[in-house]
Order: C-alpha cells, then sequence, then structure tokens
C-alpha cells in the first residue's frame, strides 16, 4: 500500500474514532503532499511522500527547539505529539553509530579532507540517507568528523 493511501486510510480510522490531534495533523500531510504535487505537475512516489513528510517533521523539531528556549512547554508537548505521529510514517531513522559509518565512506569516496568541503561530502551523501535521518544531526556529524582530520 502506498503511503498516501496509507495515510487516507489512518485519516478515515481517526475521523471515526474522534482523534481530532491525528485527524488534524494527517489533514495537513494531505495538504502537503497536494501542494507538492500540482508543483511536481505529476503523481507522486513515495518517495516524494517521504520528502513531504520530512519537511513536516523538520518544521516541528524545529519549533519544538523554539518553544523550549521561549520556555513554553504546552507547546513543546503539543508539536511533540505532532511530530510523533509524522514519524509513523518516516521510515526507520537510522542510529548514529550507522550515521557515522557512512559518513566515513563517503568522506574516504570524495577524499573530503577539511570541513570546507562538507558540501562535497553531503552531495555524495544524501541520495542514501534522504528521509532516514535528520539533516542537521548528519551536517553536525559531518562537520565533527572533518573537523577531526
Amino acid at each position: 500500500m502506498s503511503l498516501l493511501k496509507r495515510i487516507d486510510k489512518d485519516l478515515i480510522t481517526a475521523l471515526k474514532s474522534g482523534d481530532k490531534l491525528k485527524v488534524m495533523v494527517l489533514r495537513g500531510l494531505k495538504s502537503d503532499s497536494k501542494y507538492y504535487q500540482i508543483d511536481k505537475g505529476e503523481e507522486l512516489t513515495d518517495e516524494d511522500v517521504v520528502a513531504v513528510l520530512g519537511s513536516a517533521a523538520k518544521r516541528r523539531r524545529d519549533s519544538i527547539e523554539q518553544f523550549r528556549i521561549g520556555n513554553r512547554n504546552d507547546l513543546v508537548e503539543k508539536e511533540s505529539s505532532e511530530l510523533a505521529i509524522i514519524e509513523e510514517y518516516l521510515p526507520e531513522q537510522m542510529s548514529e553509530d550507522k550515521l557515522r559509518e557512512l559518513i566515513s565512506a563517503a568522506i574516504a569516496a570524495t577524499g573530503a579532507d577539511s570541513p570546507a568541503k562538507i558540501g562535497l561530502v553531503m552531495k555524495h551523501l544524501m541520495p542514501d540517507i534522504k528521509g532516514k535521518a535528520d539533516g542537521k544531526l548528519v551536517n553536525q556529524l559531518v562537520r565533527d568528523m572533518l573537523a577531526d582530520r
């Protein structure tokens, strides 16, 4: 079953059960997907839907970070609940050890030897990990591993 069909099915279930938060989040994801489809001009693949989900998850993570700084625990809790729903549809996230392994391979493959070449490593790495790891974490790990060289 495609990811969009699964979201549709779960939306209907959430509507029937009266889960207002899940309904709101899933409707938002469907809306984001529809806008993405219009921009793309063709039917979405599961990879496209994962990209939409990743963007939605990133927005929630950024909001959580800002609300923590602003000491707004009520909003942190709300955004965290929404993020948990979105993460149900994302592929399993890679562990930090697995990321370090892939980053080491990418550094070796690109011959990067300084933090100035982070873009080269990220370009090589992102197709393999897109949707499977937080971009901010990957960027920080690459930066740290290149700094150690």
